[in-house]
C-alpha cells in the first residue's frame, strides 16, 4: 500500500519516529484479531503516551483522511480493533496510556487511562483495599479502554453490573480532535445529556476513549465458591433463584457450563480436573461474598446446596476449601475460551434472553440444529445469572467442521431467530465489531438503526472513526 511520506512524519514529529511501526513483523500482532478470524491493512502502527498526542494524532488523520481504529489489548472477539483488508488507516494503540491518574478511597473511585490493563486496576483498587469488580479471562492484557467500548460484562455483572453501571466519568477525544474531559467522579449528576453513556459500547466509532473514572467497592472479606451438578438447565435457573432468596446479595456470580465445554478444558489445559466424580451433563459454579470477614459463608453455602440436592433440585456438589482450590474451580470455567480456541475455529454466538427463557433456548435451539446437523458439539456455557450464554458449534472432525463453518449463516439463522423471538439480544456482551455488523440488521429496529447513524454521522461525519464496525 502506498504510503505519503509527509504524513508519516507528521505521525513521527507526533509521538516520536521509534512509536510509528510500519514495518510488516512490527506491525502484524495488531494487523489479526485474538481469534484469527480477521486480518487486515494499515499504514501504520501508532503508538501515544498522552491524551494530547492522540488529539494530534486525530487532526493529522483528520485532514489527511485517513481512518483511525483504535486499539487495546487486541483481546475483542468480533474484530472492532481490527482493521478492514485494504484500508488506508492507521491503528492507534491505547496501550502506553497506561497510568493510574488518581485513587480516592473515599470517594471510591479510581481515575485510569484506556491503556491500563484491566489486572492492573485491579491490583490499583486492591491496593487501598477496595474492589474493582469487573472480572474476565483476559484481564491480564485486556485494557481499560476495550472493555470501555465493548461495555464489557464478565462473570460479577449479576452483582455488579456491566462496565456502563462502573463508569462515572469519562475522557474521549472526538473525531475533530478536541478533548472531552468528562472525568467528573460524581455519582449525581442532573445536568443534560449523559454523554460519557454514547461511547460506552461504541466500539471507537465516535471518539476515542483515553481515561475514565471508574467506581470502586469495599474488598471482599469472605468468600465461598462451588461447583454444583443440576440435572438440567432449569434446575439452574430455579437453583439461582433459591440461592438469592437465602443468600441475598452475597451471590456475586453464578456461571453455567455445559459438558462439552468443560471437556474441552479437561482435554487441552493440562492441570485442569473433573471436580466431581461422576459425569454430569450441567454443572455451576457458584460464587458467594460478602465484606464481613466472620460471614461463614461457607456454612451457609453447604446448607443451601445440601438442601438442593435432598430435594433433587441439584445432583452433586463440592465446595472449594482453599483459595487454591476456588481458583481451579473458576479455572474450569474461564479456560473455555482458550480451549476452544485451541480446538480450533466454531461458530460462536453471545447471545442473551431473559433469565427465565435460558432453558427454553437451549432445549429449542439444540432440538432444531441437531435435527439438521446431527454431529454437530454444542459448546454452552456462560453467565446464567444475567441471561448471557455463549453458544458455540463445530464438528469434532477437523475436515468436516471446514465445511460446517461455511455453513455460518445458516447456524446463524436459527440460533438468532430462537434468540429474537424470546425477546433477547445477538450480542450480549462482546460488541458487533464486523462480526455481527450487518448481522444485527435483521434483528434491531429500524428506528434504532436510524437513530444510531444519525449520532454517528452527527460525530464522525467523515466516517473515519473505526469505519466497517457496528454500522
Amino acid at each position: 500500500m502506498e504510503v505519503d511520506r509527509t504524513f508519516l512524519e507528521r505521525l513521527a514529529a507526533t509521538v516520536g519516529a521509534d512509536r510509528v511501526l510500519v514495518q510488516a513483523p512490527e506491525m502484524a500482532p495488531h494487523l489479526t484479531d485474538w481469534r484469527g478470524r480477521y486480518t487486515g491493512d494499515a499504514l501504520a502502527v501508532v503508538q501515544p503516551a498522552e491524551s494530547r498526542e492522540v488529539s494530534e494524532l486525530v487532526k493529522i488523520c483528520t485532514a489527511a483522511g485517513v481512518a483511525i481504529v483504535p486499539q487495546g489489548g487486541n483481546t475483542g472477539l468480533c474484530g472492532g480493533a481490527t482493521p478492514l483488508p485494504g484500508a488506508r488507516a492507521i491503528v492507534l494503540s491505547l496501550a502506553r496510556l497506561n497510568r493510574i491518574r488518581a485513587l480516592d478511597a473515599d470517594n471510591n473511585t479510581v481515575t485510569a487511562e484506556a491503556g491500563c490493563t484491566l489486572a492492573a486496576v485491579q491490583q490499583a483498587a486492591a491496593g487501598a483495599q477496595r474492589l474493582f469488580p469487573l472480572s474476565l479471562a483476559s484481564e491480564g492484557s485486556c485494557q481499560i479502554g476495550g472493555n470501555l467500548s465493548t461495555n464489557a460484562g464478565g462473570i460479577h455483572v449479576l452483582r455488579y453490573g456491566n462496565m456502563r453501571d462502573l463508569v462515572l466519568g469519562l475522557e474521549v477525544v472526538l473525531p475533530d480532535g478536541r478533548i472531552w474531559d468528562g472525568l467528573k467522579a460524581l455519582r449525581k449528576d442532573n445536568t443534560g445529556y449523559d454523554l460519557k453513556q454514547l461511547f460506552i459500547g461504541a466500539e471507537g466509532t465516535l471518539g476515542i476513549i483515553t481515561a475514565a473514572v471508574l467506581k470502586l467497592f469495599q474488598q471482599p472479606r469472605s468468600r465461598a465458591t462451588a461447583w454444583v451438578a443440576l440435572p438440567d438447565p432449569a434446575a439452574a435457573v430455579a437453583l439461582l433463584g433459591r440461592l438469592q432468596a437465602e443468600c441475598g446479595d452475597r451471590v456475586s456470580a453464578f456461571e453455567i457450563v455445559g459438558r462439552e465445554a468443560l471437556a474441552l478444558v479437561l482435554e487441552h489445559m493440562p492441570a485442569a480436573r473433573d471436580p466431581l466424580p461422576q459425569r454430569h451433563e450441567w454443572s455451576v459454579v457458584v460464587e458467594l461474598t460478602d465484606t464481613l470477614a466472620d460471614a461463614r459463608l461457607d456454612a451457609m453455602l453447604e446448607d443451601a446446596l445440601g438442601a438442593a440436592i435432598e430435594s433433587g433440585l441439584a445432583l452433586d456438589a463440592t465446595i472449594a476449601g482453599s483459595i487454591a482450590q476456588a481458583a481451579a474451580l473458576w479455572a474450569l470455567r474461564e479456560d473455555i475460551s482458550e480451549a476452544q480456541r485451541i480446538e480450533g475455529v466454531s461458530i460462536k454466538h453471545d447471545i442473551s434472553v431473559p433469565v427465565s427463557a435460558i432453558p427454553e433456548f437451549l432445549e429449542r435451539a439444540r432440538t432444531e440444529l441437531l435435527g439438521r446437523w446431527p454431529d454437530a458439539r454444542i459448546v454452552a456455557f456462560g453467565h446464567i445469572g444475567d441471561g448471557n450464554l455463549h453458544y458455540n458449534l463445530s464438528k469434532p472432525d477437523a475436515l468436516a467442521n471446514k465445511d460446517f463453518i461455511a455453513l455460518t449463516p445458516e447456524v446463524n439463522r436459527v440460533v438468532h431467530d430462537l434468540v429474537g423471538a424470546l425477546g433477547g439480544s445477538i450480542s450480549a456482551e462482546h460488541g458487533l465489531g464486523q462480526l455481527k455488523r450487518d448481522e444485527i440488521v435483521r434483528y434491531k429496529p429500524e428506528v434504532a438503526l436510524d437513530l444510531m447513524r444519525t449520532i454517528k454521522r452527527a460525530f464522525d461525519p467523515a466516517g473515519l472513526m473505526n469505519p466497517g464496525k457496528v454500522l
